[in-house]
């Protein structure tokens, strides 16, 4: 499978932005999918993920509450919703795919064999 993030950019604190994670290839419907993201410096880190149909979603304790991740499995595309949100969010996210036959959501990158190139969200003060 393929994967294309997009929908990064710069926004204020306080403020939305919506990712979207397009999909080729096998069928979008067997993966699970993840939002991870990379701070300068800093280790790539779980954002959440959601199952392959969409009813268990795990999320990184801070920033539950403030972000969606959904998928729609019509259209090959899971998305990340990010609202109120803090400079400490700037970072390159990633969507990631895998799909073997987890009994859990992976919460991890070793969980995720397929990766897209990332996109930058810069969240100013």
């Amino acid at each position: 499978v393929q994967l294309q993030a997009s929908g990064g950019g710069l926004v204020q604190a306080g403020g939305s932005l919506r990712l979207s994670c397009a999909a080729s290839g096998r069928s979008f419907s067997s993966y699970f999918m993840a939002w991870f993201r990379q701070a300068p410096g800093k280790e790539r880190e779980f954002v959440a993920a959601i199952s392959r149909g969409g009813g268990r979603t795990p999320y990184q304790e801070s920033v539950k509450g403030r972000f969606t991740i959904s998928r729609d499995n019509s259209k090959n595309t899971m998305y990340l919703q990010m609202n109120s949100l803090k400079p400490e969010d700037t970072a390159v996210y990633y969507c990631a795919a895998d799909g073997r036959n987890f009994r859990e959501v992976p919460s991890t990158a070793l969980g995720y064999h397929y990766w897209g190139q990332g996109t930058q969200v810069t969240v100013s003060s």
